[in-house]
This record gives C-alpha cells, sequence and structure tokens, in this order.
C-alpha cells in the first residue's frame, strides 16, 4: 500500500463521528437507569442528529492528528449551554455530574471524566460560523414543530421589548462644558510643546467646584458668577494657545474653533448621538441620560 493512500485512511479516521462510542461495553447501559419521560430525553429522541452530522462534517477539516470530537456531543453542550444560561467551563464541569445531559449528547454509559477541554467549545464555534448557528436554530425550531410545541402561525409573530440603560454622560452644564474645554486645550498645548502663560488648574477647578455648591444651594447669583469666571478662563486660554501657536495641526484647529464657538455663543456640543435624556426632579441631578435598546424575538423554547 502506497504512502499516499495510507495518509488517506488516516485522515479518514480523524473525522468525528456522529454519537460518543461506547468506552466500556461491561457497564450498564446509561438509558436503561434514567427516567424515560424526562425532558431531556425526550428531546433527544426528537431532534434529528443526522442533519448536524450531514452539515458540519465537512466543515470539521480532517488531519492526522488528534481524533475530532463527535458532532452529537458539541451540539448537545451547546444547545445545554443555551439553555441553562452556562459558560463554556461550567457546561462542561456540569455535564459530568449530570447523567441526563450526558445521554441528550449522545452518552450510552455514565462518563467520570470532563467531555472536552472549554477552548474546544470556542475552536468549534469559529469553524462552523454563523451558518452553522443557523442550522442549530433552524433544528431546534423543526423539532419543536415537529413535537406540536409551536404551530406554524407561531413563527410569523414577533415580540419586541425595550429596555433602558444609564449612561455615564453628565448634564452639559455650562460651567461642566467651560472647565472641560479648558482642560482639554491644556493636554494638547502641553502635548505639542506650547508654554502656557496660565493653565488655570487650581483656579479653574475652584471655580468649578464654588459653582456647583452655589447651584445645589440655589445661590443662582454667586453661581453665575463663578460660571463667568470659568468662561473667561476659557477665552484667555484660547487666545493664547492662538498667539503661541500660529499655525495649528489639524487636530488642534478643530479643538479651536470647537471651544471658541463654544465660548463666543454658548453652544452646547453632543458627544453621542444615541443618548435621550430624561428629566428627574432632583436637585442634585436633574437630569439622566439613557440609552434605549429594542429587542425583537419570533419565537424562542
Amino acid at each position: 500500500m502506497s504512502d499516499k493512500s495510507l495518509l488517506l485512511r488516516k485522515a479518514c479516521k480523524m473525522k468525528p463521528s456522529l454519537s460518543p462510542s461506547n468506552r466500556d461495553s461491561s457497564l450498564s447501559a446509561l438509558a436503561s437507569q434514567l427516567n424515560l419521560s424526562h425532558p431531556l430525553v425526550q428531546l433527544a429522541e426528537t431532534i434529528a442528529w443526522q442533519a448536524f452530522e450531514k452539515k458540519f462534517g465537512c466543515v470539521v477539516k480532517a488531519s492526522g492528528g488528534r481524533p475530532a470530537l463527535p458532532t452529537r456531543l458539541l451540539v448537545g453542550l451547546h444547545y445545554q449551554k443555551a439553555l441553562y444560561d452556562e459558560s463554556d467551563k461550567s457546561v462542561a464541569a456540569k455535564w459530568v455530574e449530570n447523567p441526563y445531559w450526558q445521554h441528550f449528547c449522545g452518552e450510552q454509559v455514565f462518563q467520570h471524566e470532563l467531555p472536552c477541554h472549554p477552548a474546544s467549545l470556542v475552536k468549534w464555534r469559529k469553524q462552523i460560523g454563523t451558518d452553522g448557528f443557523e442550522q442549530l436554530l433552524s433544528q431546534i425550531i423543526q423539532t419543536a414543530m415537529r413535537s406540536a410545541v409551536m404551530k406554524p402561525k407561531e413563527i410569523g409573530r414577533v415580540n419586541v421589548d425595550t429596555t433602558v440603560q444609564e449612561k455615564a454622560v453628565a448634564f452639559p452644564t455650562d460651567a461642566r462644558l467651560y472647565n472641560e474645554a479648558r482642560i482639554t486645550l491644556v493636554r494638547a498645548a502641553r502635548k505639542r510643546g506650547v508654554k502656557l502663560r496660565q493653565s488655570y488648574v487650581r483656579i479653574g477647578k475652584y471655580a468649578f467646584f464654588k459653582q456647583s455648591r452655589y447651584r445645589v444651594a440655589r445661590q443662582l447669583k454667586r453661581a453665575r458668577r463663578h460660571t463667568r469666571k470659568l468662561r473667561t478662563y476659557l477665552g484667555r486660554m484660547i487666545r493664547d494657545i492662538e498667539r503661541k501657536l500660529p499655525q495649528p495641526d489639524a487636530e488642534m484647529a478643530v479643538l479651536l474653533n470647537r471651544e471658541n464657538r463654544l465660548s463666543n455663543r454658548n453652544e452646547v456640543i453632543l458627544t453621542s448621538s444615541t443618548v435621550c435624556m430624561r428629566r428627574k426632579s432632583n436637585v442634585w441631578q436633574r437630569s439622566r441620560f439613557i440609552s434605549a435598546t429594542s429587542l425583537a424575538a419570533k419565537w424562542c423554547l
């Protein structure tokens, strides 16, 4: 027999099998020790496991190394991972403890070792790709229809839900915008080696602190006075940089133009277009920013 034929025979042996083999024939069958009315046992009898072998048999590349894991084992582990909300590591650990999980994955006798390394699940997901997961979803839907759990008309029904999550975005008050703009310009100028006449680091921070305290205490005249101070500090910073950097680069020019508009015309610059604001009645937090997300699902097991 030639070397080429030997390599081909060896490669064929490395292909994944459909179900795990019986590792010890002297042990009693696992199915005889289980409750046949258990949902996982009934589901295992309904799923068309042969379809996964036809779909994923050509996806997993054969090589002359370690034999590939059984297709039913990998598919069953991913179904259990999604059903019980487990991670790759936890689903492998609980698989050893649960005989129904082992029967669902095609084991003939009870196993006392991990089915695979958690990294093997990651590699298998990369191999099957998006089309493979669509096949997993398609088969479970077809199984539900064969079992009369789901009717064909339910596929066209869409369930939509909306949830919100609070964003770490502060309310764009004038004082906060002036202070943040000054800090941004100081960092950009120091990065380019510009020697500033004054950075207003300490007095700017103190003015912003006092403005916030006066605003909470409803002392609006004093709060506006410190807001004007912060605006003055920003204007001085812009003019100082323009004098010492007559030909700024593109990034610095954009910063100067934006902060100049903010200082002269009191414009509010939005930083995120996907954030919406919701009013509150608290003095210390009159508004909060949230990001809304809509979820749509046709049907789930």
